[in-house]
């Protein structure tokens, strides 16, 4: 009995296990669950109805099963007229299986050696071994790059094997071809550094329209891939390339043919360290063509020119490691070229070396490189000072060979001194006395406002990389004192770039509207449509039509007139203008130079500008502006007829009556008194304290010679050993300036 009646308890206890609450609670779990599988069940149908074909399309998209990529086709670069200067073609790259050859060797092995052996020449023993090392891999990329007719003479090969193959139960199997696209540059180096040139494989560009319009070139891959469908049969899905846009540029390729023929001549022949020319027109600042002496060809970019030798890029590899290690050591000591050998192997001094020898070949000087302008720097303190009312242009100065400003004795472009001089003879016999008269009276706060809105110290914002502004080696009305201002009245103790000067000059020359040089025009699409139409920038204006016309006037007399500085630059039958330039190099020890010459023409219309820089010219004596200016004739010679530009046949090149009744009647002095500026100031008395006179002597109290004082070049006669003239550094610091950055000597580097 008692154990019946412990037996009803225990089973009373179990009873009691799931309460009610309980049960209650699983009731709940199980209704959740069976929601939540129910909401599954829906979304997993809603994907097999509605979203089907967008999942199907992402898992085939990344199947590497029967897939290629269909590669874009870059875009092309055409001159203003659709000459190809950049376009892609075709290749083809050999593709080998050798999985599948293994599949059956000795049906497919044999053949199939012998097609690329017969085709193409390749070593039979490597691609024996190839194969059979390689027999897992589907994919082999044997060789790149192959032509239309290598792939055309496989595929006519491979048919007329076919039957006698397949009667010998053997087949060729596991040999492809992968489409690809060749960057090819038809003109070779032809405007090098404004076209640039793309990578092997297209992706991105390198200098010039090929790096700045990277994005607009390029295109987009498509795909090819397979997948087995229901009946499992292959199925193909095609997703084209975007194919990228083409550029149309401003370059001109006769124009650029033009210049460098000139350039390649000049090197020839006499050399110099840099050189280069710039073309624009100068009613909306297209630039017709660009170039300097280091082109190199684009088909072939890393081939290095002959000047860099081995001992020249271990030099240079010596001393970018010694730059690379310090930046990598701060605290660290610096290296000595002696010492480098401890921290950097023999390989890599070498391909630091030839980093530095590509940078220096790619570097476009036009507009990565400074250096100091000198006398074509002149229109900017005459037209600054003539906007301000500082001057009203009839004013005359005594010129005594030099100025004493600040403890400098700065001299005048002749050592004989010009005598009473006028502000349009100060510009046409490039005297330094006169501009740095004016600037006085114009003061410092004028002038260097005039020299941002010329756009000195600041970018261009030209449509390529790697311009420099300088702004580093400018002076401003802050930091400059008074030879600081007198010196950069005549273009020197600052530095510009070719395009900062090309364009400033435009401005001035066509009435006073400054415009973004640019290099691009247009962009077509992929059918030949106009996406977009490169419009001239107008920034701001700089001077006004009165300004332009005494400037234009007195270049024009620069070149054509008795004492212009700029008379081998003369064309005949046409009205040629332009400025000089001759600029002192740091160290100012009067060996080394820059000169240049600034033209256009027609002078009163212009419709073309050429600007030439020669730095250090490989000659003993160096400061003859001629060296720039024949350069400039030349060129332009070729250039006019080519761009429709005829020739004045009433005048032909010289100036008229009227013209010449202003001029000077004796030695190019004047005999008007000095006029007063609208400012109401007067001009100092000279501080050599001498009296003016009528004709300047020399020290031994003979008239100076005829040549002296009407000298058809800019020629900076001074005597080696003399007294310092011009400050020895530039604003910031730098002690030392070129047009050649890449070894060392420029104080602005690329960006």
């Amino acid at each position: 009995m008692r154990t019946f009646r412990n037996n009803n308890k225990n089973r009373s206890k179990r009873s009691k296990v799931f309460p009610r609450y309980m049960q209650e609670k699983l009731a709940i779990t199980v209704l959740v669950i069976t929601l939540a599988l129910f909401a599954l069940v829906m979304v997993l149908y809603n994907l097999m109805t509605k979203k089907k074909e967008d999942y199907n399309q992402i898992v085939l998209s990344q199947q590497e099963y029967d897939s290629r990529v269909i590669p874009f086709k870059r875009g092309d670069v055409l001159d203003r007229n659709g000459t190809y200067l950049a376009t892609s073609e075709k290749v083809y790259n050999l593709i080998l299986d050798p999985r599948q050859i293994m599949t059956d060797p000795d049906s497919y092995l044999e053949p199939t050696v012998n097609a690329l052996t017969e085709c193409f020449g390749y070593d039979r023993t490597e691609i024996m071994n190839l194969i059979q090392e390689k027999k897992d891999k589907q994919y082999v990329r044997y060789a790149k790059q192959l032509t239309y007719d290598d792939k055309d003479k496989y595929e006519k090969y491979k048919t007329e094997k076919a039957e006698e193959l397949k009667k010998a139960q053997k087949a060729i199997k596991g040999i492809w071809f992968e489409d690809e696209y060749k960057r090819v540059y038809p003109y070779n180096s032809l405007a090098s550094k404004v076209v640039g040139f793309a990578n092997g494989d297209g992706m991105a560009g390198t200098g010039g329209i090929e790096q700045y319009y990277n994005t607009t070139l390029m295109g987009v891959n498509g795909r090819e891939y397979g997948y087995l469908n229901d009946d499992s049969n292959l199925e193909r899905v095609i997703k084209p390339a975007s194919n990228g846009n083409t550029v149309v540029s401003t370059v001109d390729v006769n124009v650029q043919k033009i210049v460098e023929k000139y350039i390649a001549e000049w090197e020839q022949q006499t050399g110099s360290k840099r050189v280069g020319v710039v073309v624009m027109d100068p009613n909306n600042g297209e630039v017709l063509a660009m170039s300097d002496d280091k082109s190199f060809d684009l088909n072939k970019p890393r081939d290095l020119r002959p000047e860099f030798t081995a001992d020249v890029l271990r030099q240079l590899g010596v001393k970018e490691a010694m730059d690379d290690y310090k930046r990598k050591n701060k605290d660290a000591q610096p290296l000595t070229p002696e010492t480098v050998s401890q921290h950097y192997s023999d390989e890599e001094i070498v391909s630091l070396g030839t980093q530095v020898a590509w940078n220096q070949t790619w570097r476009n000087f036009c507009i990565s490189d400074g250096y100091e302008p000198g006398s074509t720097e002149k229109i900017f303190t005459v037209s600054a000072a003539l906007e301000e009312g500082a001057i009203t242009g009839k004013e005359t100065y005594e010129c005594n060979k030099f100025l004493e400003v600040g403890g400098h004795k700065i001299n005048c472009v002749s050592r004989y001194g010009h005598g009473l001089i006028t502000v349009e003879e100060g510009l046409m016999k490039s005297c330094n006395v006169v501009m740095m008269r004016i600037a006085q009276q114009m003061g410092k706060e004028k002038f260097y406002k005039y020299q941002q809105i010329f756009g000195f110290g600041s970018k261009t914002g030209i449509d390529l990389p790697g311009e420099a502004d300088n702004k580093s080696v400018m002076y401003t009305a802050d930091t400059a004192g008074p030879t600081d201002l007198a010196t950069n009245s005549f273009g020197q103790n600052f530095n510009c770039t070719m395009i900062q000067m090309a364009a400033a000059y435009c401005s001035v020359i066509n009435g006073g509207s400054y415009y973004e040089p640019h290099v691009v025009k247009q962009i077509l699409n992929e059918q030949g449509s106009v996406m977009k139409k490169v419009d001239p920038v107008l920034v701001r204006e700089t001077v006004s039509e009165s300004t332009t016309k005494f400037i234009n006037e007195a270049l024009f007399k620069t070149v054509n007139a008795e004492g212009g500085t700029g008379g081998a630059a003369r064309i005949a039958g046409y009205k040629v203008a332009g400025k000089t330039g001759t600029a002192e190099k740091i160290p100012r020890d009067k060996t080394n130079y820059v000169v240049s010459f600034c033209g256009y023409a027609p002078s009163d219309n212009p419709q073309v500008l050429v600007y030439v820089v020669v730095d250090e010219p490989h000659v003993e004596d160096q400061p003859h502006s001629t060296y720039a200016s024949q350069i400039f004739q030349k060129i332009m010679t070729e250039i006019l007829p080519y761009l429709n530009i005829f020739p004045d046949t009433q005048e032909g090149g010289t100036l008229t009556s009227e013209d010449a009744a202003t001029l000077p009647q004796q030695e190019g002095i004047t005999n008007e008194t000095q006029a007063s500026s609208e400012s109401g100031e007067t001009e100092a008395e000279p501080t050599s304290g001498q009296p003016s006179k009528e004709v300047p002597t020399m020290e031994n109290g003979e008239t100076v010679p005829e040549e002296y004082l009407n000298p058809d070049e800019e020629y900076v006669n001074r005597e080696s050993g003399g007294d310092t003239d011009l400050p020895a550094a530039l604003p910031g610091g730098a002690a030392d300036t070129s047009a050649d950055t890449q070894e060392g000597q420029d104080t602005q580097p690329s960006e």
